[in-house]
């Protein structure tokens, strides 16, 4: 973990900001993090009307295009930030986010909506790594930080739950494209603010960056998810679908290489190498990859099928998201005595069996027969598993290391996103295909849709099956405490994904 040491003394005679206005910045920016990772869902459906979406299968792109570049250059906004300051990277970020906000929500077409939100991913690898240091530098040791830091988590914890209902009630009220411009004041605010309120900080010790590591690593992830969308369309044997994938798995490996050899690694081989680290950032691919696909798939179920309003369908994934939060919490008390690794995998099952739950949706069933015992299951599963793989994820790793072990973990959390979505709607769409015909029915198109999502569902349960194996064996608690979480450089943004 780096040491924040200020760029330049405060001027003399320049009073002290008040504590709660620093404070209100940073969460500010944090909210903006937050809320896009879920606010969007609901609107999808309205989005794929007003902009001529080919299909479902390509809607996720509204969702992976941000997950992706903010999970592919997470780790490198926090090395360029510790270099170049911190203050002045989380003012770029903000301003970057902000103005693809507004073009997103400007866009005419899907490609300038997916577009914008890969900005957007960009603009929060930027900002958010910096946020938590800005945080712990205005705030002392103590008390103070330790508030400081429980509002930015509450802020992080409720933000996803809020974002499902903000845009359900935006999308209802006015257009979709207010998911987006709600982001444009709360930038202003914090740019006009940022310079007032928060003291800019370097690591006058830290070293180079890797850009390429960061560049290999996202568009060899973008190659595999896309190679999942198109593949059922363009054949699983075409040379689109294998070149594609080769090209990814050419990406992946260089990065890998990369990693080895340069001087300073977006991701040192030596920090996964250690404790629990690896065991845990593969535990939370699983974890994320089903909390995050199941919100996408079931926001467009409930909508499209069940015929629920936007506003309608954010009010129904409260019960997962207080689940979730609950859960959590008492996963926390549980932690030292269990241990991570019983955990972990107790989480990833119950998460298996409540998603496994979703697989008996059918046009006609309803909300309280199927939808929220799967949501509650899914939930205490979900809770359990984040907690648990968030503190494995920094256990066993050196204290000048922890920085990095947090940041990877982190990170994770929206490739696993993305990797999930895409495994998700590309076993839909095989089925789908499978199954229906030019004179199949709107009925039997419905039903046909369904069993689709059905087949999905299965695949991540087994998948998640698969995670707790992985967990078992590569998971280790260990004898000392482990790192606590709270040394987390890289944010906790995307921990609210339901």
């Amino acid at each position: 973990m780096t040491h924040a040491t200020p760029n330049a003394p405060e001027p003399r005679g320049r009073p002290a900001p008040p504590a709660w206005l620093v404070l209100a910045v940073i969460a500010a920016s944090q909210a903006m993090v937050v809320l896009d990772v879920t606010i969007v869902n609901v609107a999808l459906p309205d989005i794929g009307s007003s902009l001529g979406f080919a299909n479902q299968s390509d809607l996720q792109w509204v969702v992976n295009g941000y997950a992706l570049t903010f999970g592919g250059f997470l780790l490198l906004g926090g090395k360029v930030a510790d270099r170049f300051g911190r203050r002045r990277l989380f003012s770029i970020g903000v301003g970057l986010f902000g103005l693809a906000s507004l073009i997103g929500g400007f866009a005419s077409t899907p490609g300038l909506l997916i577009g914008a939100r890969a900005v957007q991913g960009v603009g929060g690898a930027l900002m958010a790594p910096a946020a938590l240091s800005l945080l712990a530098l205005a705030f002392a040791e103590g008390e103070a930080r330790n508030k400081a830091l429980g509002i930015f988590a509450a802020v992080s914890g409720t933000g996803g739950a809020f974002g499902l209902v903000l845009g359900g009630v935006l999308t209802d009220e006015a257009s979709w494209r207010w998911v987006l411009f709600i982001n444009a004041p709360i930038a202003v605010f914090v740019l006009a603010l940022t310079p007032r309120v928060l003291q800019e900080s370097r690591d006058e010790a830290a070293g180079g960056f890797d850009a390429l590591g960061a560049v290999t690593v996202t568009a060899g992830l973008g190659a595999l998810v896309f190679a999942l969308v198109r593949a059922n369309e363009a054949g699983w044997a075409s040379v689109q679908t294998i070149g594609l994938l080769a090209g990814a798995v050419v990406l992946l490996v260089a990065f890998w290489v990369r990693q080895a050899q340069a001087r300073n690694p977006l991701v040192p081989l030596s920090v996964i190498r250690r404790g629990s680290v690896a065991g845990a950032d593969l535990s939370m691919l699983f974890v994320s990859a089903a909390s995050v696909g199941t919100v996408f798939v079931i926001s467009l179920v409930l909508q499209t099928i069940h015929g629920y309003s936007p506003l309608r369908t954010g009010f129904a994934f409260l019960p997962l998201s207080f689940t979730i939060a609950f859960s959590a919490q008492i996963a926390s008390g549980l932690l030292a005595r269990v241990g991570a690794r019983t955990l972990t995998v107790l989480g990833l099952l119950l998460t298996a069996v409540g998603i496994a739950l979703f697989a008996r949706i059918t046009p006609d069933s309803s909300y309280l027969g199927v939808v929220l015992p799967a949501f509650l299951i899914s939930g205490v599963g979900t809770g359990i598993a984040f907690v648990s793989v968030m503190s494995a994820g920094v256990a066993g790793a050196a204290p000048e290391d922890a920085g990095i072990a947090s940041g990877l973990v982190n990170a994770v959390q929206p490739i696993g996103a993305s990797l999930g979505i895409a495994a998700l709607t590309a076993v839909a769409n095989a089925r789908f295909d499978a199954i229906t015909s030019p004179t199949t029915s709107r009925a039997g198109l419905l039903s046909a849709q369904t069993s689709a999502w059905a087949w999905g569902f299965g695949l991540i349960a087994a998948l998640l099956v698969v995670g707790a194996l992985i967990a078992a064996v590569a998971i280790r608690d260990p004898s000392a405490p482990a790192v606590p979480v709270a040394d987390d450089t890289a944010g906790e943004a995307v921990k609210a994904t339901a």
